[in-house]
């Protein structure tokens, strides 16, 4: 089988390609196990997993069923809704956001020194601000300007689209801090409905004294900040992994008095984006993404992710629709117990097991070329980037190792689980060598018992995902960990003292 080209386009931040394996050099990108032996895989070997992991095409479940595929659970442990597939992408781009100007990327091709550390401080967002892109600002500096009006969601009528380009010919584009968060129908709303928090925090701050940016700014991203840490990761994580870094979750107590415990992700000066998240560990979201959704109960069908009709298709860079205001009580639980069934129902994500739907076997061009195969990129990508084997991470880490006999490829379902080929099915030289983002998912898969069996990251990926999370707001000197340990969100935004991304989203609605 010949070689694959080179991956490029989407996804891939300067400085990717060329990781140190010396935590004496810096770089934007570093590695958290930098003495583990780079796992090796042929281009068949990865192929064949690739292939095995991509589910063949389903007929859509009706809305009055339960689909077996969805990380459903029970009232006491309801799962992961759909919208935090999107919440986890809209991380990503805040993450991995990259400032520089065309000039420097020609004077700095391989981006390895002076690239800010990566932060949870809303770059996505804000871009480099007013003064320097003031087309993204209202009149005062303070207001961030949004687009036109969309309709179909009957819990906000105000429902706004980002701004956006008006070529003569061609695609509105949305004008934002990062064109990535314009990829997808469903990220671009979320993307405008931060844009509205932020302006709802601003009106707030003005009715009280006058406010200003920066402090605008900075009470908005500390909201966002509390959101990923008490409401996400609990939530991909379980309250368990999640308290294992975050004691003070289980403890119910503040950073201050129960600090992060950082065991393995450690800077010279300060933190970088550890390869083994960025390729591996966090691309656990691909498996939770769903081949349709309802954006809201004004629409006759659901949408197809990806499509050749753009009537039909939540491919983004574009003007959609206006009448696809999406419904966050679709995507996010807002009440105790939602609608199950119907087309009021919660949607849940799908569950982060080793499979992934059809439609990312073959990405559109827009998104992705040769290959085309998600699965294949990532696996790919790990390749190229020396990743060890999820069971060399396992060790080093000391978490129990999934045997060879329960690592399979394919549904976590009833009529499948038991049934999915073998990791060493597919070849051998997979024994006791899998794939590190192959591994976290399968690791999470373990956790299958039925078909209301909530999934979630565990062991190598919970660490992962959690240290890293942790890392950089405890090595951010603005974060709230930092400028005040026992901050807590306004009290007139939380909802029975609680603060997540729900409450964000009706705050942000009545901007």
């Amino acid at each position: 089988m010949a070689s694959h080209p080179p991956i490029h386009p989407h996804g891939v931040v300067r400085g990717l390609d060329k990781i140190h394996s010396s935590e004496q050099l810096d770089g934007r990108f570093g590695r958290l196990f930098r003495t583990l032996q780079p796992a090796q895989f042929t281009d068949d070997d990865l192929a064949a997993l690739a292939q095995a992991m991509v589910a063949p095409a389903d007929t859509p479940t009706p809305e009055d069923q339960i689909d077996d595929e969805e990380n459903t659970g029970t009232a006491a442990d309801p799962g992961i809704s759909a919208g935090y597939t999107y919440l986890g992408q809209f991380i990503d781009h805040d993450l991995t956001f990259d400032p520089a100007s065309s000039l420097q990327k020609q004077n700095d091709p391989d981006a390895l020194v002076d690239f800010r550390t990566p932060r949870f401080d809303l770059d996505n967002l804000y871009g480099r601000g007013p003064d320097d892109q003031p087309y993204l600002y209202a009149a005062d500096g303070v207001r961030v300007l949004l687009g036109r009006q969309l309709t179909g969601n009957p819990h906000d009528p105000k429902t706004r689209d980002v701004q956006r380009n008006a070529p003569d010919t061609g695609p509105k584009r949305a004008l934002i801090g990062d064109p990535r968060n314009d990829e997808n129908v469903i990220v671009s709303q979320l993307q405008a409905t931060f844009l509205r928090f932020h302006n709802r925090v601003a009106d707030v701050l003005n009715a009280a004294s006058a406010s200003d940016f920066p402090t605008v700014q900075r009470l908005v991203r500390w909201h966002y900040q509390w959101v990923v840490v008490n409401d996400f990761l609990p939530t991909i994580l379980g309250a368990q992994e999640a308290g294992e870094v975050f004691p003070h979750l289980a403890k119910q107590t503040s950073i201050l008095e129960d600090p992060p415990r950082l065991r393995f992700f450690h800077w010279k000066r300060e933190p970088f984006m550890p390869v083994e998240f960025s390729v591996a560990a966090y691309r656990f979201g691909h498996s939770m993404v769903r081949p349709i959704y309802r954006l809201n109960t004004t629409l006759a069908t659901r949408q197809d992710i990806f499509s050749a009709d753009p009537n039909t298709s939540l491919t983004g860079f574009r003007e959609f629709p206006s009448i696809w205001a999406i419904d966050w009580q679709l995507f996010f639980r807002f009440t105790a117990n939602p609608p199950a069934t119907g087309p009021n129902r919660l949607q849940p994500a799908y569950k982060p097991d080793t499979s992934l739907v059809n439609p990312l076997g073959i990405l559109p061009p827009s998104i992705a070329v040769n290959p085309s195969s998600l699965a294949l990129r990532n696996l790919l990508r790990g390749r190229s980037m020396g990743l060890p084997s999820g069971q060399a991470v396992a060790r080093k880490i000391g978490v129990a190792v999934v045997p060879d006999e329960k690592l399979r490829v394919g549904k976590a379902t009833k009529a499948d689980n038991d049934n999915n080929p073998k990791l060493v099915q597919l070849s051998s030289r997979f024994r006791d060598n899998a794939p590190l983002w192959y591994y976290i998912l399968a690791e999470a898969q373990q956790a299958f018992a039925q078909n209301d069996t909530p999934i979630r990251l565990r062991g190598v990926g919970a660490r992962i995902v959690g240290e890293v999370f942790a890392g950089l707001l405890v090595g951010d000197q603005h974060s709230y960990f930092n400028q005040d340990p026992t901050w807590k969100p306004l009290d007139q935004f939380t909802q029975d003292g609680k603060f997540g991304i729900a409450q964000l989203i009706a705050q942000a609605q009545q901007a």
